[in-house]
């Protein structure tokens, strides 16, 4: 079976990251594969082993989902939508998939709406039409008006035969962010959380008693990074160290270091997963991605929700982990080196948990389920 995959990260890069992972599952059923990113390129995932076809790439501008921008830095300008749609449409029209996937749309992602939208209706007119998924995590950013969840179900409901939704339902329903109609009821499947097997251990052991910083793969968090470099400053008998993510990471990390402080600073590493397993604790922010990487390598955490502008997601999703031993959680407002300190302590001090009582095979049970769609062609 071919398989295409369309997928657009504006800030982070959990989404394409969730992609990958989804995208080497079905390779490993057999099917080919073609991941199609709109995002900007994200070197620290792996890519080498997968299909991935590059559009010409977009960026949020910081939280406004709205207003895109190119690597330059320049407003997008329609000229250059337009590239990205033609491009997008081509390689459906190479690829001829039998499985069609977008990440997110038609959820989100409605400032590309235009491409999405030609998309399917070019997939639509293909000689063999493909069956048409949307994939979402667990949680999504609730529709800041009612109308916007009734387009999104418009669209469900003119193109895509079913929706896998990247949760286990006794965790987590996609009725705590989004409100789900009768008819998107009946297209719902959900496939359990979709992450990459577990790391294992860092084979030099890399991360030993350190309290490891992140924010992700985007040029975010520099609230989160100034305050644990002053939080290192109390603990200088722990060492602290950040993981700086972005396309800038370099210049960021310039900058940070004007902050005197203890603390070793690095870009982020491919290998990051594998620390987890090592780190005293954890402090992040709370994606999708990164919480089940904290579940799987049972390490205690400090959650600092991603807050900005109105995105509610990242703190809905801790709220559902608080209750687990070994997480602690703070509000961007509240966060001074004092309060992170005083949460690390807590979370370090908590019974371990355990990784068994989750389910982490989303990816192949999403698998399970497209092939079954697809066999049931009419």
């Amino acid at each position: 079976m071919k398989v295409m995959i369309v997928v657009t990260h504006l800030l982070g890069t959990g989404h394409l990251s969730r992609a990958l992972t989804l995208g080497r599952a079905f390779q490993a059923a057999g099917d080919r594969v073609q991941i199609v990113s709109g995002g900007f390129p994200a070197p620290q995932l792996a890519t080498s082993d997968i299909d991935l076809l590059q559009l010409p790439a977009l960026r949020s501008d910081g939280v406004n989902f709205t207003q895109l921008l190119t690597p330059g830095g320049a407003l997008a300008d329609e000229r250059y939508y337009h590239q990205r749609q033609s491009a997008l449409c081509q390689a459906l029209q190479h690829l001829q998939p039998d499985l069609l996937i977008t990440e997110l749309y038609p959820f989100g992602r409605r400032s590309l709406r235009h491409e999405f939208r030609a998309l399917l209706q070019a997939a639509k007119a293909l000689p063999k039409p493909p069956k048409i998924l949307a994939s979402i995590r667990d949680i999504l950013a609730p529709p800041s008006k009612p109308e916007k969840a009734v387009k999104a179900d418009a669209v469900i409901a003119e193109f895509y035969d079913a929706v896998l939704v990247h949760s286990d339902p006794k965790a987590t329903r996609l009725e705590l962010s989004w409100p789900v109609s009768d008819m998107l009821a009946a297209k719902l499947h959900y496939t359990g959380f979709v992450a990459p097997a577990a790391a294992g251990p860092h084979p030099a052991a890399e991360g030993s008693g350190e309290i490891l910083v992140s924010a992700g793969g985007g040029s975010v968090g520099d609230e989160i990074y100034q305050t644990a470099l002053q939080a290192a400053r109390l603990m200088p008998d722990t060492p602290w160290r950040l993981l700086v993510g972005g396309s800038d990471a370099k210049a960021r990390i310039e900058k940070l270091s004007q902050t005197p402080s203890p603390a070793k600073m690095e870009p982020a590493r491919p290998d990051f997963r594998q620390m987890l397993t090592h780190v005293a604790a954890s402090v992040s922010m709370c994606g999708y991605n990164t919480a089940l990487d904290l579940l799987q390598a049972e390490t205690p955490a400090v959650l600092i929700p991603f807050d900005a502008g109105k995105e509610v997601e990242q703190s809905l999703r801790a709220q559902s982990l608080t209750p687990l031993a070994g997480f602690e959680a703070l509000r961007t407002a509240e966060l001074t080196p004092e309060r992170l300190i005083a949460a690390v302590a807590k979370a370090r001090c908590a019974p371990r948990r355990s990784a068994d009582q989750f389910q982490f095979d989303g990816a192949r049970r999403a698998v399970e389920i497209a092939h079954d769609l697809a066999k049931a062609q009419v």
